[in-house]
């Protein structure tokens, strides 16, 4: 049997951000602030994840971005998981703020109240969790890692984990949204068992 040569590896240079030269699988969110004056503003953010194993959930941005003061000036935020049907949606949510602040796009995002922080979730996600701000770290270049706990959480029925049902079935019929930086998407419909070693603990 002929041996397979292994790729070549190409030298990327990290005199500027690398992050453009390959592809990276992120979950996509809608990041839900309010407005000093009370009007929501929803913003997509890709770089989002649970930070360790207690309720806590993170996600980055910068100072010079509104989300970031919203969050700071509220001390709370509301995150929407969108599922792949939704995806013209978070790229509505996209759309550069007009001169007076506003974001005419976000009336065609169907919304409803948060129960525990100031806020709103968005229609027709698979998920919603509703953060208090814990804590801002600054510092990562240009970008700051914005913490918050989760006080609020639910979940479409149809992706609740349950004893009775599936893992894969229940992906399958509720298919989840990748984000593939830089610029690309796709819809997660097929999983497997991971196959942990015997006895893995985390």
């Amino acid at each position: 049997m002929k041996h397979e040569e292994r790729p070549a590896i190409i030298p990327v240079s990290t005199a500027a951000p690398v992050w453009a030269k390959f592809f990276v699988v992120s979950p996509l969110v809608l990041v839900g602030t309010l407005r000093a004056d009370g009007t929501h503003d929803l913003a997509p953010k890709h770089m989002a994840m649970p930070l360790g194993w207690a309720n806590y959930f993170c996600f980055v941005c910068t100072p010079a971005h509104e989300t970031y003061a919203n969050a700071v000036g509220r001390g709370a935020f509301t995150v929407s998981f969108p599922g792949p049907d939704q995806i013209v949606l978070a790229s509505l949510a996209a759309a550069p703020h007009e001169v007076d602040s506003s974001k005419p796009s976000l009336a065609a995002l169907e919304t409803f109240p948060a129960s525990a922080v100031p806020g709103v979730l968005v229609e027709g996600c698979y998920l919603f969790l509703e953060c208090r701000l814990d804590r801002v770290v600054d510092g990562f270049g240009e970008a700051s890692l914005v913490v918050g706990e989760v006080v609020a959480a639910g979940v479409d029925e149809r992706a609740l984990r349950a004893w009775e049902r599936d893992d894969a079935e229940l992906i399958h019929g509720r298919p989840l949204l990748a984000y593939l930086h830089p610029g690309r998407f796709a819809a997660v419909d097929r999983s497997f068992s991971f196959p942990f070693p015997v006895d893995f603990h985390r």
